[in-house]
């Protein structure tokens, strides 16, 4: 649960970088989980029983001080972890490189 402001409220997100070392920006990266869908194609659902139905909205990418983390929740599973990442690869455009 992080809070993302009065108007965005505390919501559940997925934190998307690791906690910063020292010397780096007190910042992380979350993507913020809604239950107002539109049902549009960067919605992804991913049904948790820690979380209320909706989805996780790829255009809500954002980076927040790491004094509004509050709580954790749960885990994502491997599979669904890979999945976020390639959602987001086609959301931000970028290049897949086979090994």
């Amino acid at each position: 649960m992080i809070d993302l402001g009065m108007v965005a409220k505390v919501r559940p997100c997925l934190l998307l970088t690791d906690y910063p070392a020292d010397d780096e920006l007190a910042l992380i990266t979350v993507l913020p989980h809604t239950t107002a869908l539109r049902g549009n194609r960067w919605e992804l659902a991913i049904p948790k029983p820690f979380l209320k139905p909706g989805a996780f909205h790829l255009q809500q990418v954002q980076s927040v001080s790491v004094s509004r983390l509050e709580r954790r929740l749960g885990l994502l599973t491997t599979e669904e972890w890979n999945t976020v990442q390639n959602r987001l690869t086609d959301y931000l455009s970028i290049p897949r490189f086979l090994p």
